[in-house]
């Protein structure tokens, strides 16, 4: 494993190149979206889950002697995250072979109350930061691009410490990340880097991240006040609105506009709720880095997602993509693809997991 590991590190450009050579790939498959999807979305699922493992092997990777801690708690949550975001299609591709319809549900519950459980450890082992992609990235709380911090100037002093790329999602599973680029740059670090008045010197302090106290929730919201107090209602509604829009569907069936309209509502409140910490007054009191400022941005665009959700789909947007299809056909190549395209949106909008957004 430690020989896998060094080439792994070694070699990262070229194994996030065959990684997404290998999940594009995986579209070809025969038989997807049909009755005997569960072959074509286990490889998928195989492939997604060393993706996994190979970036959270990149982003351990030990600098200068010291090694990169993970995250403000001993359970990698983000990696347990990342794996059960790979594994929930075939979870539900099977829960439906094997249950049906009805019965995939229970299944999809059970998978989002655990996410819930584990994004809710996440917030409090890390001081309550909002949480980025989902709890998939690690969240340090700094600008990456601030030149101006310790910990920047530090990067800027040493060679070969490059930042950690997130896995690029596959075609589709991507649009339950819509907005997100498919290959962001986290510079997360876990050390407070101090960089010497003598740059000549190559002695560097370093304060492991996790000798930090972390806030409790009643000295968090003391010490942030409202601004805090909105920012974790915004961040607890964004992480169980997916829990209760399944168990809502589960009592009330996909065609039902009731959970459609509770989870967009519960949806638009949690966004109120965390785009009021980007005004001058709540600024002041809590600040917002670059990365959180993008996550939100992230939040908004995963809206267009209740388009492609039942019963809205059904009723309107499937209506205008076939219209589309229909005024693009005449048109060579454009048509063809136009074409393909809305065959696999189509396909694609069957699977919860692929339109949740959670």
């Amino acid at each position: 494993m430690e020989a896998y590991k060094r080439w792994v590190r070694r070699n990262k450009e070229y194994v996030h190149s065959l990684e997404s050579l290998a999940n594009g790939m995986t579209w070809l498959l025969p038989e997807r979206f049909s009755e005997s999807e569960i072959v074509p979305e286990a490889v998928t699922s195989i492939l997604g889950i060393v993706t996994a493992v190979n970036d959270h092997i990149i982003e351990t990777t030990p600098s200068q002697g010291h090694p990169k801690p993970q995250e403000p708690s001993s359970f990698p949550y983000s990696l347990f995250l990342t794996l059960m975001k790979d594994v929930e299609t075939l979870v539900e591709v099977m829960a439906q072979h094997f249950y049906g319809d009805d019965g995939k549900w229970n299944f999809m519950a059970v998978t989002e109350a655990t996410k819930v459980l584990a994004r809710l450890a996440l917030l409090r082992n890390s001081g309550y930061k909002m949480l980025l992609q989902g709890g998939e990235s690690i969240n340090d709380g700094k600008d990456p691009n601030d030149t101006n911090q310790p910990q920047a100037r530090g990067r800027l002093l040493q060679q070969g410490r490059n930042g950690n790329f997130t896995p690029e999602g596959r075609a589709l599973s991507a649009m339950s990340r819509f907005g997100e680029n498919a290959r962001m740059i986290n510079n997360s670090t876990g050390f407070h880097m101090v960089v010497p008045h003598n740059i000549n010197n190559p002695a560097i302090i370093q304060l492991p991240e996790s000798d930090i106290k972390r806030p409790t929730l009643l000295s968090f919201l003391s010490d942030k006040g409202l601004p805090g107090g909105l920012m974790l209602m915004g961040e607890i509604m964004f992480i169980a609105r997916p829990l209760l829009y399944v168990l809502l569907i589960r009592k009330y069936g996909p065609r039902s506009w009731l959970p459609w309209f509770i989870s967009l509502t519960i949806d638009l409140m949690g966004m109120s709720s965390s785009t009021m910490l980007l005004t001058r007054h709540f600024d002041r009191k809590l600040h917002l880095s670059d990365s959180e400022k993008d996550e939100l941005r992230r939040r908004k665009l995963l809206l267009a997602l209740y388009l492609m959700r039942d019963p809205c789909f059904g009723k309107y947007t499937r209506q205008r993509l076939e219209s589309t299809e229909k005024m693009l056909e005449p048109v060579p190549v454009v048509g063809f693809l136009a074409a393909k395209l809305i065959e696999l949106l189509v396909g694609a909008q069957t699977r919860y997991t692929y339109m949740s957004g959670s």
